[in-house]
């Protein structure tokens, strides 16, 4: 299938690896791209230009296929060295950023100029629109059913997909509650050029994790996840677990007056816990409400098989009722 996406990152098909915190590792990129989609190595998962470069390298022996780096741009008093992680990604050899977070202006001008090309996350039009006006090549327009950040207008995707059509002149891809063929179709029919998955290459074989949370996903409804720090204008969807139920209760206890300190405990350096060491209970993790769509456990090539297939049997099935 070959779409504006397809053409612009040179995949053979337009689903993307969204870059995940303590996910997207050299592993999970490579076994994306070699299926035959666009693999992304979690830049800030790093930290430091260095362990970047050593990450970059090691998916360049796992793979011949283009894939990407996401650099999610935090508010902090210290902040990753972006421009020594910039440096790494074009030193690579990369060809695309995934950027997400904060405005991405300040790292365009050397990822241009090395001519990298640029996708950025955006959970509103506006903030598209922005991405736009600044140069960035294409966008992924996160919808309110993401795992992760979401914004603060509670845009779900079937109205904010439609909205980013009518809007952009770059091309975009779909982002929240992706999960198989029918998602790529409704993606196409309401404008985007692709789809980004998150959640559901959690669960795949190769993903880099540890079991507990493939099969957390497995057991999960699409009731199963939760909003955190709203309180903050930090939004967040996160599988629940105790340690997000009693974050919760602290929200609802404190009110306006909570601060990030009071939940430092559930939410401050806890992947490495969950994701690599399986403790459930550590603290918040983000997952989406698609896990409600997620039944098995496939090598990324099955799953990016299946979902191509199935999308071309919709697709085929659509047009014979055209004709009819």
């Amino acid at each position: 299938m070959k779409t504006a996406i397809t053409e612009m990152f040179g995949i053979e098909h337009p689903i993307i690896q969204g870059g995940m915190h303590y996910v997207g590792f050299a592993e999970m990129a490579a076994a994306v791209s070699n299926a035959g989609g666009l693999g992304i190595i979690t830049g800030l998962t790093q930290g430091t230009p260095e362990k970047l470069a050593n990450e970059i390298a090691r998916c360049k022996d796992m793979t011949d296929k283009p894939f990407g780096v996401n650099l999610t741009i935090l508010p902090t008093l210290t902040p990753p060295d972006y421009p020594g992680l910039v440096k790494a990604i074009i030193d690579g050899g990369v060809k695309v950023v995934e950027t997400a977070g904060r405005n991405p202006i300040d790292l365009l001008p050397p990822l241009k100029d090395a001519g990298i090309k640029v996708i950025h996350k955006c959970t509103s039009v506006r903030h598209a629109l922005k991405a736009q006006e600044i140069g960035c090549d294409a966008v992924s327009v996160d919808g309110f059913e993401c795992g992760g950040h979401p914004g603060e207008d509670d845009v779900p995707n079937f109205i904010l997909l439609p909205r980013a059509a009518d809007e952009l002149e770059i091309p975009f891809v779909s982002s929240g509650g992706m999960a198989d063929g029918r998602s790529l179709v409704a993606s196409l029919a309401m404008g985007a050029q692709g789809m980004n998955m998150g959640t559901r290459f959690i669960a795949t074989k190769e993903a880099p994790v540890h079991d507990n949370v493939k099969q957390a996903i497995l057991a999960a409804s699409e009731l199963d996840t939760r909003l955190i720090m709203r309180p903050l204008r930090n939004t967040e969807r996160v599988l629940t677990n105790p340690a997000v139920e009693r974050l919760i209760a602290k929200e609802k206890a404190l009110g306006d007056a909570i601060t990030f300190e009071d939940i430092v405990e559930e939410v401050a350096g806890v992947y490495p816990s969950i994701m690599i060491e399986g403790d459930m209970d550590k603290g918040a993790w983000s997952c989406g409400m698609v896990a409600g769509l997620i039944h098995d456990i496939p090598t990324c090539k099955e799953l990016i098989d299946r979902i191509m297939r199935q999308a071309e049997e919709i697709i085929a099935r659509m047009q014979a009722m055209a004709r009819a």
